[in-house]
């Protein structure tokens, strides 16, 4: 008897060992049909952990709007050095800069940034990253608007009051590992929590999240030929991101693709064309933006290749389909749009 209990003590510790691998959600679940009957086209979410989400994605109260003073910041003699937004008035400069203390860095506060005996100069890097990241800041909300829509991005959206966002990559070349025929993982087989604990390869954002990148698992030709997106490693590291993409938004595939065809842009839901324009504008934002600051961050901000910090879906969405759940906060903060030509 003894050895019976033992016996399903180590099969009850194995399941729950199991599950907690697979990251097992017990029911009940609440389920929203999306696309037609009889294809699977369902969005599946967890009424436990709804709230924690909501919590995590709570935008903060805008500062109360401010009476412009009609000096723009470029006209006035109180202000040096200030290269990116020059063109507003000074009133709403200051409500700005406010406001991005409190969303990057409210506990250390302006110094987090600047040499508070002379807020002119550049001798502290964050200061040009955080230039860097307005310009950034001001051509997604203008130039991106296919994937942003209106509703825009602030320092928020990705900082959430931490200096450095929590969902941040640098290239993943995985733990050293013995020489010969096992010198080589093809990038896989390490279960890293931004591909949901996958064995697919674990760092498809180097080659899928840049410029021209081809994000696809058909093959367009009926012969191999060597041409990226056609080979069945090339496939594994598309459904990579896209598991990278669904726990990022805190969704599944048919939230944008038709189960019955994947491949198929006219059976496909509405949301699939922001969410590739969406894959084009972080490839743009890592090489425009992330890649210029590479001199400029220190060695102790750097990834374990030497390569800079860059952004995925993960960086703004925190695990639902609209940051925020769609809140949009550049509403009360234009300046953070480009000026009219």
């Amino acid at each position: 008897m003894k050895y019976g209990l033992a016996f399903i003590a180590i099969i009850v510790g194995s399941l729950l060992t199991i599950a907690m691998m697979l990251q097992w959600e017990r029911p009940p679940m609440a389920s929203t049909q999306l696309g037609p009957r009889g294809v699977g086209m369902v969005w599946t979410q967890n009424p436990r952990t709804e709230a924690l989400v909501q919590a995590a994605n709570k935008a903060p109260e805008s500062d109360p709007p401010v009476t412009p003073s009609g000096i723009k910041v470029k006209d006035s003699k109180d202000y040096q050095n200030v290269q990116v937004l020059g063109d507003i008035d000074v009133e709403e400069f200051n409500r700005l800069m406010g406001a991005i203390t409190n969303w990057v860095a409210p506990e250390q506060g302006c110094e987090y940034c600047h040499n508070v005996e002379n807020m002119a100069e550049d001798s502290k890097y964050t200061k040009v990253v955080a230039r860097r990241m307005l310009q950034m800041t001001r051509h997604i909300n203008t130039l991106w608007t296919p994937h942003v829509q209106q509703t825009g991005v602030t320092c928020y959206t990705c900082h959430r009051g931490n200096p450095v966002p929590v969902n941040i990559w640098f290239k993943n070349d995985g733990p050293p590992h013995a020489e010969g025929m096992s010198a080589s993982r093809q990038g896989e087989g390490l279960a890293t929590k931004a591909i949901g604990s996958t064995s697919l390869p674990y760092d498809p954002f180097t080659t899928l999240l840049a410029k021209g990148a081809q994000i696809r698992v058909d093959g367009t030709e009926a012969l191999p030929t060597g041409k990226p997106g056609a080979s069945i490693h090339d496939t594994e590291v598309t459904y990579a991101l896209m598991i990278h993409m669904s726990k990022a938004l805190g969704v599944n595939c048919t939230f944008c693709h038709n189960s019955r065809q994947f491949a198929a842009w006219s059976e496909s839901r509405p949301q699939r064309v922001p969410a590739w324009h969406g894959l084009r504008m972080v490839a743009d934002v890592n090489e425009a933006f992330m890649l210029s600051l590479q001199s400029t961050f220190p060695k102790n901000r750097l990834g374990p290749s030497g390569d800079v910090a860059k952004v995925n879906c993960a960086t703004c969405h925190q695990g639902v389909n609209k940051p925020l759940y769609g809140v949009s906060m550049v509403k009360d903060y234009p300046e953070l749009r480009l000026p009219n030509p």
